[in-house]
């Protein structure tokens, strides 16, 4: 069987050699289950949120029975103020959220290894990931590798001299030019700015990339803790995505 290799780039984004890449990168892509694997895991991300099960309820109700001239509803006693029911002024809440409410979303173990493993091959085709609107370097080759040594940058500008060495610098300026103020209630909430996903860079040891954090767009993650949701946000996978040499090999299983 014959093996598929990229280009392995330096920091300077001058190619290297080439490495073989593992078999998860041919793997059929399977969109539809992706979406479907993505949309579980959004589902299953949400926070069960709800009133008390006696709100409304503590208050003691009574009835005057037939004849009074007035509706036989539950009312505090001495007064005409309605209680206990949904459809009065006072009552319990009829149709409020339920804290118990179970919000996982199943989905099966054979689904979910197709959707990461179509996530992991649309970061190879050089088309998907430009459908997805990531800009970079037509000559750039995908999947994108690189040494090791990124791990030693400590600096953000050294980090962004290494971007535009490697060609993708124009998509940090995508993402730092799009981001706008968010519209609604999350202005309020610690969430007032709404920045575009830019690059994802994939390593053995993302501790040691902190440098690429405060990069408009950018996200680091280690090999084996890739998930839906970072190789391809809103469901929609081609993410432009940068593997270290190690990361590679890890996932390869060498």
């Amino acid at each position: 069987m014959i093996k598929i290799k990229t280009s392995i780039y330096t920091i300077k984004g001058e190619s290297k050699g080439e490495i073989e890449l593992p078999t998860i990168f041919e793997s059929e892509i399977r969109e539809d289950i992706l979406k479907k694997a993505f949309r579980a895991s959004q589902l299953s991300a949400r926070h069960p949120y709800g009133s008390s099960p006696l709100a409304g309820s503590r208050r003691v109700g009574h009835t005057t029975g037939p004849g009074q001239g007035v509706s036989r509803m539950p009312r505090v006693s001495g007064s005409s103020r309605g209680v206990l029911l949904g459809n009065t002024v006072g009552g319990r809440s009829p149709h409020s959220p339920r804290s118990n409410k179970v919000l996982f979303k199943k989905i099966n173990a054979k689904e979910k290894k197709i959707a990461l493993s179509t996530a992991i091959a649309m970061t190879a085709k050089q088309e998907l990931v430009s459908a997805r609107g990531h800009k970079f370097d037509q000559e750039l080759k995908f999947p994108v590798v690189v040494e090791d040594k990124i791990e030693n940058i400590s600096k953000a500008k050294e980090a962004l001299d290494f971007l535009g060495n490697l060609g993708v610098a124009e998509d940090v300026e995508r993402a730092k030019e799009g981001t706008k103020i968010r519209a609604g209630r999350g202005k309020m909430r610690n969430r007032k700015y709404r920045t575009p996903r830019s690059m994802l860079i994939v390593s053995t040891e993302p501790s040691k990339l902190t440098a690429f954090k405060s990069i408009p767009g950018v996200e680091i993650c280690g090999a084996k803790n890739m998930t839906l949701r970072k190789l391809a946000p809103g469901g929609d996978g081609g993410r432009l995505v940068i593997y270290t040499e190690s990361s590679v090999k890890q996932m390869g299983g060498n």
